[in-house]
This record gives structure tokens, C-alpha cells and sequence, in this order.
């Protein structure tokens, strides 16, 4: 073998490994980042974090969601820990299944020791379902939540509801009435899941129906961001001093490459600048 055919098998082999290597090491710091975590909270910390979006609009999502894997890794997680250790759930997503998330807020809601969902940037749909299950929900400030109005064939059940009726009974196709009998159900179902969730962390049982039927009625469009401020109006336990770790661990979980990044900035804390009048650093001068 000559000198360049062994180049070139050498070039083969570094480009083959080293994403091997790249993911390996991803997932170390993750860990050591979650241990962090733990250790400074005195919890068990679980991540549901869906990093690559997809499009987004009006309720029909594109992308990575919440799925029946998710709910089944979950569920071995806190089956896996003892009743009287605290959880801590971090939570980045679009949403998902109605039926893996059901599973996850009622597994939250029965575990015995404090359950606290963190939601550094958004946590929508089923997202915020598992959020409502949880004695604490921890946010950055800026951070939002959706409303948990349930959709069918990409449409909100509300929508169907309404156009339905609009129109003469006898003017409207029988795919459209099953539907429409469907989204009844599905609205039901959604706010009575509600407000058990919310009765099951105190809340008194006339608010947690006001509540459930405020993030199931479909007053808002699916993606409409539920902030902090509105959160708090509703009676829901929000709280905002997000720790430092959190956004670490999420920095762990990359969106896919591409050719150039969207937002570009120096990568430290600024402080206030001087003022115009006395450009100079305030302490010991010359």
C-alpha cells in the first residue's frame, strides 16, 4: 500500500469515527450536567427536551413530539425512583400524543415526594399538560406555555364545533358530524383530566374547572403563548429563578447543524456600560 492510499484510508477512518467520538462525549457532559443539577437541587432530574422543531402552525407540528417512547422512558424513570425523592422534569416541546402525555402527568401526580417541571423556553400542548401535574412549575422568565385544547385531524376540536354550528344540520356531510361528535368527547375528556390534576395539587375544585376549561376550550389558537404573568392570573404555581444549570443542559441538546447559525453574540455576561460623561472604569485611578 502506498503512502497516499494510506492517507486516504486514515481520512476515511477520522471521518467515520469522530462523530462516533463527538456523540460520545455529548453525552458525558449531559450527564455530568444533569448530576450538577441533582446535586444542587437534592433531586432526581429527568429531561424531555425536543430539539428539533419542526413548522408550526395553527396545531399542525412538524417535527419531534411527545410519543408513546417518551412516556414509557419516563415512566421507568420514576418508577426507578424512591417515592421520597423529589423529581425535577426539564421540558422543551411542542407537544405530542395526548395518551403518552396523559401517562406522564399521571405518573407525575402520583409520585409522593415534590414534583417540580422546568420549562426554560417553552413546554406547549401536552407539554403544558405534564406541567399542570407538577407542585412547582419553574420557568426563565420569558418562558411560555399553550393551551391543552385537544386537536382532531390537525383541526382544533373548538373550530369543528363551531362550524358545525354554523351550518343546518342537513347541510352538513355525516364525516363532519363524526367529527364534530368526536371533538365533544375529546374536550370532555382533555378538561376532566384537567381538573383532576389540578384538584390532585390543591387547587379547589370550582378554580381547577375554571382553569381546565380556560386551557381547553379552545379560546386561543393551539400555539398561542401562555406566559408567566398569565400563568400566575390563573392560580398556577410558577416560580421563575431558573437555575444556571438548566440552560447548560439545554445547550447539550443542539439543533441539527446548518450551514451558518440564525443568532450570533459574545458569549458572556455584559454588565451595565459606562456612561458618556465618564468613560472610565470606577475604583483606583492615576
Amino acid at each position: 500500500m502506498d503512502s497516499i492510499s494510506l492517507i486516504w484510508l486514515i481520512l476515511i477512518f477520522v471521518s467515520f469515527v469522530q462523530p462516533i467520538l463527538q456523540q460520545r462525549i455529548l453525552v458525558v457532559r449531559r450527564v455530568s450536567a444533569i448530576r450538577r443539577l441533582e446535586t444542587k437541587r437534592k433531586s432526581r432530574v429527568i429531561t424531555l427536551i425536543h430539539r428539533q422543531e419542526g413548522i408550526s402552525f395553527f396545531g399542525l407540528r412538524l417535527g419531534r413530539f411527545i410519543d408513546i417512547d417518551d412516556s414509557e422512558a419516563l415512566l421507568r424513570a420514576i418508577e426507578l425512583t424512591d417515592p421520597s425523592v423529589p423529581l425535577d422534569l426539564v421540558v422543551h416541546t411542542p407537544g405530542g400524543l395526548v395518551l403518552a402525555s396523559e401517562q406522564i402527568a399521571r405518573a407525575l401526580s402520583q409520585h409522593e415526594a415534590k414534583v417540580t417541571v422546568i420549562v426554560p423556553h417553552y413546554a406547549m400542548s401536552g407539554g403544558t399538560m405534564i406541567a399542570l401535574a407538577a407542585d412547582e412549575i419553574l420557568m426563565s422568565p420569558s418562558a411560555v406555555l399553550g393551551p391543552v385544547d385537544p386537536q382532531l385531524g390537525g383541526y382544533p376540536a373548538a373550530s369543528i364545533l363551531a362550524a358545525v354550528e354554523r351550518k343546518d344540520v342537513n347541510e352538513v356531510d355525516d364525516q363532519t358530524l363524526i367529527f364534530a361528535d368526536m371533538a365533544v368527547k375529546a374536550q370532555a375528556q382533555v378538561r376532566d383530566f384537567l381538573v383532576l390534576l389540578l384538584t390532585g395539587n390543591g387547587m379547589e375544585q370550582g378554580k381547577a374547572e375554571e382553569v381546565a376549561n380556560t386551557l381547553s376550550e379552545g379560546r386561543w389558537t393551539h400555539d398561542f403563548p401562555i406566559t408567566v404573568e398569565m400563568l400566575r392570573e390563573l392560580g398556577l404555581p410558577v416560580a421563575t429563578d431558573l437555575p444556571e444549570e438548566v440552560r447548560e443542559i439545554m445547550d447539550l441538546y443542539p439543533q441539527p447543524k446548518q450551514r451558518r447559525p440564525s443568532v450570533e453574540y459574545i458569549p458572556v455576561p455584559y454588565g451595565p456600560r459606562p456612561t458618556e460623561s465618564d468613560p472610565r472604569p470606577k475604583g483606583r485611578q492615576a
